[in-house]
């Protein structure tokens, strides 16, 4: 991300699809661009024909992953497909997805959004038993898992799997006759099922849907299995439920405001948020501006309750790309004004409302205040519509350490006061909560330092979260 954005790093997202007599893989790519918010860092398909693989992916934006050449290449019926934003693992060509090998039952490949908790464990054992491992992702990890695994067909093995994997995942799996959509006993991630003329979808979002002109049927549960084959979509439980976890950040921040969890569009439920936070924190201004784009539908519901008139007073140049200079301060100064620019006609002796979806370093809040009153703001204060972040994610999401996390080593008070904000609030828990139609169900680990893990095993990674990720080779 470029050295400025002070977000949750996107998760990843993946995609499966079974299309019948048409070409999968290029229905998929289409599907796969609407998923470019979950990552950028890289991008892959994989397809199978006549039981013959064929796969692409390459670092980059998945519309410069991809071209007419080499997705000609990628013929069948069945595809997966993968964008990618690396937590467990390196951002190198190696660590691509969707990760595919080949097996005595055929090809096998595997596309993951989410983390293992456990794949440093997972990865020594495999090591132990002298499996070869090229990469540092988890996924590579559970491709091995799933190929050792006990099991006449590949639903009995992803059972096996999924009692071994202990974490966030959820998987498009390709086989020589079907795809597989997998999510984990918790539902730490979103996985949908599409209908469309002739064929079926599996995406993290249902925001991918629209552009193969699919339609919503299912939901996949927690523990459950999805198989597409020649029969269409059959469901099956693969493991027992666990206490439900979505992540919260998928309301918040993650999705795109146009995809539907549980039911609901993102974009109303970030609304509701926004309004939450304007009945909580009340403040007497001209104008809310939000912080463009994932702070816009907060700051409309803001604006809506508070009956204060919203207006952009930020303009964001949507073509400042990532970028992998280390993140100096200067640079980060340098590229909030290379990412912003205020509309200082519409700021001048006016009091502000800043709305933004989080906090997580800091870094960009400061430059964002200064830019507003540089450009004639008279006050400026800032609303968040989340609660203050101060435990890192241990389950997908590159959300920073705990040293690195702002709320987690300041205190509101100090916080206003580094960012130069004339006040400052974040929605309580319990405002979010209301906003979300929910008493739980959800996973708000990264507000509470409450993990839904309750394994010794994690407890001691929570304590010292290095050894998660050091040592990945099995040195």
């Amino acid at each position: 991300m470029y050295p400025s954005d002070d977000r949750p790093k996107e998760e990843c997202g993946v995609i499966g699809i079974h299309a019948p007599g048409r070409d999968a893989a290029r229905l998929g790519f289409f599907a796969l661009y609407t998923l470019q918010h979950r990552g950028q860092e890289a991008a892959g398909i994989a397809s199978i024909e006549d039981g013959v693989a064929h796969i692409h992916k390459g670092q980059g934006l998945v519309s410069a992953v991809f071209n007419e050449d080499n997705l000609s290449t990628l013929q069948g019926d069945f595809a997966i497909g993968h964008t990618r934003y690396s937590t467990t693992g390196g951002s190198g060509l190696r660590n691509a997805q969707p990760y595919m090998i080949e097996t005595i039952d055929g090809p096998l490949g595997i596309a993951h959004n989410g983390n293992l908790v456990n794949a440093h464990v997972l990865r020594r054992q495999l090591l132990e038993r002298g499996v070869g491992l090229q990469t540092s992702s988890d996924t590579e990890v559970m491709v091995h898992l799933l190929t050792a695994a006990g099991g006449g067909d590949w639903s009995s093995r992803i059972k096996m799997l999924m009692t071994q994997a202990e974490g966030a995942f959820a998987l498009t799996i390709l086989t020589r006759d079907a795809v597989y959509g997998v999510r984990d006993p918790w539902g730490f991630r979103p996985l949908v099922v599409g209908r469309f003329d002739g064929g079926h979808l599996l995406a993290s979002e249902t925001c991918a849907f629209s552009a193969i002109g699919a339609e919503l049927v299912h939901e996949v549960q927690p523990g459950e299995i999805v198989r597409l084959d020649a029969a269409g979509y059959h469901v099956e439980q693969g493991a027992v439920p666990k206490k439900r976890a979505f992540c919260t950040f998928e309301e918040i921040y993650f999705s795109r405001p146009d995809s539907v969890h549980h039911g609901k569009l993102v974009h109303s439920t970030r609304q509701k948020l926004g309004r939450e936070l304007a009945r909580e924190a009340p403040v007497e201004a001209d104008l809310v501006v939000p912080v463009p784009d994932s702070g816009t539908p907060h700051a409309v519901g803001f604006a809506q309750e508070a009956e204060i008139p919203y207006t952009e007073g930020l303009i964001k140049n949507r073509y400042v790309g990532r970028t992998f200079i280390e993140p100096t301060q200067r640079l980060r100064e340098t590229g909030v004004r290379m990412k912003f620019n205020p509309l200082g006609d519409n700021l001048l002796g006016k009091r502000v409302v800043m709305v933004d979806d989080s906090i997580v370093r800091g870094t960009t809040s400061g430059p964002l205040v200064q830019m507003l009153r540089d450009a004639g703001a008279t006050e400026v204060h800032v609303r968040v519509a989340c609660p203050a972040i101060t435990d890192p994610c241990y389950m997908g999401v590159d959300m920073a350490s705990r040293e690195e996390l702002i709320a987690g080593n300041q205190s509101v008070a100090q916080i206003c006061e580094h960012i130069g904000a004339d006040s400052l609030a974040f929605l309580s828990i319990e405002a979010m909560m209301r906003a979300l139609d929910a008493d739980e169900g959800f996973c708000n680990a990264c507000f509470t330092g409450v993990y839904p893990f309750e394994s010794e095993r994690f407890v001691q990674l929570t304590l010292n979260p290095k050894e998660q990720f050091a040592n990945v080779w099995g040195d």
